[in-house]
């Protein structure tokens, strides 16, 4: 009863005030409320039976699999970049401080494309073998990029920037003088590292991994397109070949629970990692100057690293945009409906992040609230969120036409993607002197007249930021555009994977290239204000 009590009372005082922060919890919410409640309550019959009896344990084991090789591969590629390009000064270094990040604005799906072509049998690298061995395709091994260490390899490239971000952040935070203690007791730079920076680091590595995972596990394109068959693959395949969006929800429901098992898994290392920071100096990290060997090593890492994850798989697209024809009018067309849809979308998601921050600055319980809901539908496939969607569209009768369907799109966008518009608003509204806005307040300034003369001014670069980000997030939108479109409604995203699934690679390669391009300026503007970041004074 205590608790039914606390809830009433939360309820009594809830003001008209929390009622916009409300409002847009429950719209970022309900795409995932519905989706659970449809797998509990709605997704029996014989097609779940058949999926239960004959797929889902498949489903299960190679996700699982598929997390753990991904992200053993995405530590073994951004603790020791993170690590060289922090603490060590050597040819390209400055460089590759933000152009390692550059994956990031590439799609997985992109990057399966790229590589299957690369390296699959009558790609140039095992053609070019076969030239100059004289042997034939059945006469000696080649790694099958078409399998779960393949599209882990493909995810990996493109999401340890995710890690190699918050370690670099982890590691231009430490105490100099800690560092320098343990060298003045004689311990080596390989000891350093294991004994001090790396437990020192520790929150970070698994903060940044969960975040890769996560997005690992709700990719739907580069594991289709390799033939691994994974939870979120199975989510699709529900509706798309059974036409039973009630089962798919019920494989949604461990997807779920598996994503939030990853963020309480990365909350709870967090809490539990105490470190002191009182040691830290008030001088900034000095690198340390590597040398011959050392020093040739340190770039070749890093050169192979961007080399795998960007300039290889850009590269084959750009040869192979070059056999192909140039864009078509259909082509145009859907990238004009790529940037509408985006675009649309991005500006509600950014209204409300807006009312969530603001709710969060006044320290109100609706804004914690909304803020919960906005982080949980980001953590969730797009095509989980989409089958509650198609599942409301079935029971009401609402396949209308084309504008409710893009209207449950646009919905679908704006629940799994506030939460990233979310960090660079709050973080702006943080930085504004909150001197200036109880100025106006006591001038007798309405609420939205403070807003637009004085709050705006100093939280638009944070504004423009969270544009950015959700508008290229959403031009990247694969499963849920493909669930819910319209008829003969693509996107970029969706043509580029329809082309590639047909084997027309060449037409694939242009629209991969025109997402993979509209994501670079914002990573490269991010990546570069980073660089100039990381060795600030601590003050």
């Amino acid at each position: 009863m205590s608790g039914l009590k606390r809830i009433a009372t939360s309820i009594r005082h809830v003001s008209r005030r929390d009622i916009p922060a409300l409002m847009a919890g429950l719209i970022i919410g309900g795409p995932v409320m519905a989706t659970v409640l449809i797998g509990l309550f709605a997704g029996g019959g014989d097609i779940w039976t058949h999926i239960f009896q004959t797929a889902l344990m498949g489903y299960v084991l190679n996700t699982v699999a598929l997390m753990i090789i991904t992200g053993a591969l995405v530590l073994i590629f951004a603790v020791p970049s993170a690590y060289l390009v922090t603490y060590y000064r050597f040819p390209g270094q400055s460089l590759f401080h933000w152009a390692l990040i550059l994956p990031l604005a590439a799609p997985g799906y992109v990057l399966a494309i790229s590589y299957a072509d690369f390296l699959g049998v009558s790609g140039p690298l095992q053609s070019g073998l076969r030239e100059l061995t004289g042997l034939s395709a059945r006469e000696y091994w080649f790694p099958d990029i078409r399998s779960l260490i393949g599209c882990s390899f493909v995810l990996a490239c493109c999401l340890y920037p995710y890690a190699y971000l918050t370690l670099r952040v982890a590691f231009t935070s430490q105490s100099v003088s800690t560092l320098e203690a343990a060298k003045s007791l004689g311990l080596g730079a390989s000891a350093r590292f294991w004994r001090v920076i790396l437990p020192s680091a520790r929150p970070a590595i698994v903060a940044g991994t969960a975040l890769a995972l996560m997005e690992a596990v709700a990719d739907y394109g580069a594991a289709d397109y390799l033939g691994v068959q994974t939870l979120t693959v199975g989510v699709f395949r529900a509706w798309a070949s059974y036409g039973d969006a009630a089962a798919g929800a019920r494989l949604a429901i461990l997807l779920v629970s598996l994503t939030l098992f990853l963020q309480w898994a990365e909350r709870c290392q967090r809490g539990a990692a105490s470190f002191d920071k009182s040691a830290k100096g008030w001088r900034k990290l000095t690198p340390i100057r590597l040398h011959g060997k050392q020093a040739l090593g340190a770039s070749f890492f890093c050169t192979g690293l961007l080399t795998l994850g960007f300039m290889i798989p850009m590269g084959h697209l750009i040869g192979l945009a070059l056999e192909g024809s140039g864009a078509s009018g259909s082509l145009l067309k859907a990238f004009w409906r790529s940037v509408s849809l985006a675009g649309l979308a991005s500006l509600g998601a950014f209204a409300l992040s807006l009312v969530i921050a603001f709710a969060l600055q006044a320290g109100r319980t609706s804004g914690r609230f909304a803020q919960l809901g906005a982080l949980m539908a980001y953590a969730i496939p797009g095509a989980v969120l989409a089958l509650g969607a198609l599942y409301v569209q079935r029971s009401f009768n609402l396949s209308g036409g084309p504008v409710i369907a893009l209207g449950f799109l646009v919905l679908i966008y704006i629940s799994r993607f506030t939460a990233a518009g979310l960090g660079p608003v709050q973080a702006a509204l943080q930085r504004a002197p909150a001197s200036l806005t109880q100025a106006a307040r006591s001038l007798g300034a309405s609420r939205w007249r403070r807003f637009r003369a004085v709050e705006w001014g100093v939280i638009w670069p944070g504004a423009a930021a969270s544009m950015l980000i959700l508008f290229v997030e959403m031009l990247k939108e694969l499963p849920a555009t493909l669930l819910l479109r319209p008829f003969d409604w693509d996107t970029l995203a969706v043509r580029a994977y329809a082309y590639a699934s047909d084997e027309r690679l060449a037409a694939a390669a242009l629209p991969s290239l025109a997402i993979t391009l509209a994501g670079l300026l914002p990573v490269i503007l991010l990546s570069r204000q980073l660089s100039k970041n990381t060795f600030e004074e601590k003050t």
